[in-house]
């Protein structure tokens, strides 16, 4: 009977911690939650920028989209860095066709403006040079 109930305990335990396991698989394990950093810190710099990159590579629109201003910016530690943006965006007057936008002029014609608060959340892994975008949802204001 004591060895039935050794054998029952150790299976017990045994799911325990596979379940543990699969969870974490799902999921990265977050390691410090996010917390309000300045804009003006390196990664978060970068973070704009791919951000900026892919949501021009995506964008229908015939011109380019670059950063107006960065309204909030929080870093999240999990198994790599996540961070969130609020940022409000504008269009230019370059077409995507120039390529960068980092030096373009915004709209100044009343038609043509176009003015958006997006919210990205990018996770970046500096140690191995990787960006990704894990949210992207912009709305015109």
């Amino acid at each position: 009977m004591a060895r039935l109930l050794q054998i029952f305990l150790f299976l017990l335990i045994t799911v325990d911690l596979a379940s543990r396991r699969v969870q974490a698989w799902g999921s990265p394990k977050i390691v410090r939650p996010f917390a309000d950093i300045p804009k003006s810190y390196v990664y978060v710099q970068q973070a704009v920028w791919y951000a900026m990159k892919e949501y021009n590579k995506a964008s229908r629109d015939k011109y380019n989209f670059r950063v107006v201003d960065i309204m909030k910016s929080q870093e999240q530690l999990t198994d790599s860095l996540e961070y969130y943006l609020e940022v409000k965006i504008a269009r230019t007057m370059c077409k995507k066709a120039l390529g960068d936008n980092e030096n373009c002029l915004f709209q100044y014609d009343p038609k043509m403006k176009k003015t958006m608060l997006c919210i990205f959340i990018v996770r970046s892994k500096p140690w191995r040079f990787e960006l990704a975008m894990l949210k992207k949802e912009c709305k015109d204001i």
